[in-house]
């Protein structure tokens, strides 16, 4: 079972420069070897370059330019060599299966923010002073950065990885258990019914509430973003330095969001791992649910009301919401508690009556109220969603093991 940890570093003024050099030097790489592999594609033989002879050619590119490219990691290079063709695999995938290919792009200074160690002790060796109390890294033309470990790394560290996220730096790791330790079984089995007036209800009756944490940040987001419209879109390198502050005020307001996102997830789902052995929950696909509608036109050249502006403000409450990321960290909380997950087709959970099973959209009359017009059965329209959901994945979990 390999496991992800996410650490903030504190590096010295120097070494966050040398780590932004470290970025530009393989951005320039990456750019480089995509440059490469276009003109060798254009050219009258339509020779194709691959991630071998480009991993070949490192050695002379290093010997070439020792004061950048020599100074970093040879297997970080081949890293990002590797990053690239994986690029360029998923661009034929997607020609060969019809899909919008997406031909992959050059890489500006600013939207290359992450370097690969495909090894610890390769170029960079995690905890890299075990005999001070301060835990450090140490990357190759870095130094050894200090770290904030908040949690200790469970396994064996397999790879680690810089990421850089608006003025804050990252360390990354990837770490391989042999075996997960389950918890200790509760007997409990829960279902939870996601939505946007709560964030989810249990079928226990428990109604966790949405925090909205974009729809509270609005107001400073949109304020923001009007005081970097001022300014005429430039290049990277020209603009001014309260351009600068403006686009990283952006940045910093969309970052917060999504680490408030991440951690109302975790700690979501962590309180369900802990209490029940089994949770059910509705096969949410998301992106089709953000779906804009269709246009509908009319007879004159123009076109009917299809709803666009009542769907463009569900989407942003699906979006502020996170079910996806949510239900991806439930998953792999459940994985290493031991725990099991089922997700089940949620299609009439909302409409059928949990006390005679008459299913009718009229049921449910209200966002909130649920009347079954068939017993006269009454309760709460999203509790009714998560009884049954947890009916269904029960049933779904009794067919696995027949």
């Amino acid at each position: 079972m390999i496991r992800t940890f996410k650490f903030l570093m504190r590096p010295t003024v120097r070494q966050a420069q040398a780590l932004g050099e470290m970025l530009a030097d393989h951005c320039s790489l990456y750019n480089g070897a995509l440059q490469e592999r276009r003109d060798a594609y254009r050219h009258v033989s339509r020779t194709s370059v691959r991630y071998g002879t480009q991993s070949a050619q490192l050695k002379e590119i290093r010997a070439f330019d020792p004061e950048r490219q020599g100074r970093w990691s040879f297997s970080s290079q081949q890293a990002t060599l590797r990053r690239l063709d994986r690029a360029f695999a998923a661009f034929f995938r997607r020609v060969k299966s019809g899909e919008t290919p997406g031909y992959p792009r050059f890489r500006g200074a600013s939207w290359f923010d992450t370097v690969e160690f495909p090894k610890d002790g390769d170029g960079c060796r995690w905890d890299s002073t075990p005999h001070d109390p301060v835990t450090r890294v140490r990357f190759q033309g870095v130094g050894h950065v200090k770290v904030h470990r908040h949690r200790p790394v469970v396994g064996q560290v397999r790879t680690v990885s810089v990421k850089r996220e608006g003025r804050r730096w990252y360390v990354v790791l990837t770490a391989e258990r042999s075996r997960p330790e389950p918890l200790a079984a509760t007997g409990s089995v829960i279902g939870i019914d996601m939505g946007v007036a709560s964030f989810l209800t249990t079928s226990n009756g428990e109604h966790v509430p949405n925090p909205r944490h974009g729809r509270t940040a609005a107001a400073k987001l949109e304020a923001a973003q009007q005081a970097l419209a001022r300014f005429p879109r430039v290049r990277r390198d020209k603009r001014t330095k309260n351009h600068r502050r403006a686009v990283e005020r952006v940045a910093e307001l969309h970052g917060k969001v999504r680490r408030q996102r991440l951690d109302h997830a975790h700690k979501t789902a962590l309180r369900l791992v802990r209490g029940h052995d089994f949770i059910a929950h509705e096969d949410l696909k998301v992106r089709n649910m953000l779906k804009s509608p269709a246009p509908k036109p009319d007879r004159l050249g123009g076109f009917l009301p299809n709803g666009a502006a009542a769907k463009a403000r569900l989407n942003r409450s699906i979006s502020d919401a996170g079910w996806g990321v949510f239900l991806t960290i439930l998953h792999a909380k459940a994985e290493s508690a031991g725990r099991e997950v089922v997700a089940v087709d949620p299609r009439n959970t909302s409409r059928t009556c949990p006390a005679c099973g008459h299913v009718s959209a009229e049921n449910r009359t209200t966002q909130e109220k649920f009347h079954c017009v068939g017993c006269g059965h009454t309760a709460h329209a999203d509790m009714v969603g998560a009884v049954n959901v947890l009916r269904a994945g029960l049933v779904r979990r009794e067919a696995r093991a027949a």
